[in-house]
């Protein structure tokens, strides 16, 4: 489609991994509480509904954010990096009060937000089912996927603020925009990754390795994290 876009352009595939990761994981969060109120609550409760399959709700939740998660954070590390924390964005946090100060913080804050989502998952997974049920309250698992859930709402509080901060309504809107360029176009995707697989090779990986960036630290930590979760996940099928 080769349409004129009043709004920032976003890349589709882009907008639908966000939209997915999103949704999920906003489920995960209404749901997470919707858990802790029916079988804890012991730092205050909206007293709601005594729904006892709803910590099975939220492990679905869970479980689809598991899912969806590693494809939005390869490419929120590769092709969306310039959207996350660089070289010099230390230094830019200096400039208080300018432009780029604010664009700073908003990579600091995507950056913080994947680690957050990375945090719950991962805890979440080395969760048993069983502990809520029995009132067994004392994990330290479960005070982890407690502490990662609270950290989880403030960053995407601060992702939506500071997104409407440094692009207004604009930018927000460009992320549930349903026009694509034709370079965007879903029947491209399969030639695109068959010819990224034809080209990787380890010599590329030691060449990325070569030089070790902050965000090539914990680009490896999320995905570490990751396979650590879906390993869990595969064991607690199995078993």
């Amino acid at each position: 489609m080769s349409a004129k876009f009043s709004q920032p352009y976003q890349p589709l595939l882009l907008r639908i991994l966000h939209g997915l990761t999103g949704l999920f994981t906003i489920g995960a969060i209404i749901t997470a509480f919707w858990t802790y109120d029916v079988f804890d609550g012991r730092w205050g409760t909206l007293s709601l509904p005594k729904f006892t399959e709803i910590e099975g709700i939220h492990g679905t939740f869970g479980v689809w954010t598991l899912i969806i998660f590693p494809l939005f954070a390869v490419y929120a590390f590769h092709r969306g990096q310039k959207r996350l924390i660089q070289p010099d964005s230390f230094k830019k946090l200096t400039a208080k009060a300018k432009p780029i100060w604010w664009y700073t913080l908003h990579r600091f804050v995507n950056t913080l937000s994947l680690l957050a989502v990375t945090s719950a998952i991962c805890s979440g997974r080395m969760m048993d089912e069983k502990w809520l049920p029995q009132g067994e309250l004392n994990h330290s698992w479960y005070y982890a996927h407690l502490i990662s859930w609270l950290i989880l709402v403030i960053c995407i509080a601060l992702h939506v603020l500071m997104s409407i901060k440094v692009g207004s309504v604009p930018l927000i809107l460009s992320m549930v925009n349903f026009k694509f360029r034709s370079k965007d176009n879903p029947t491209l995707w399969r030639e695109n990754f068959n010819n990224w697989r034809s080209n990787f090779d380890m010599v590329m990986v030691k060449q990325w390795l070569s030089s070790l960036s902050l965000l090539k630290v914990i680009e490896i930590f999320v995905f570490i994290a990751i396979i650590s979760a879906l390993i869990v996940s595969l064991i607690k099928e199995v078993g």
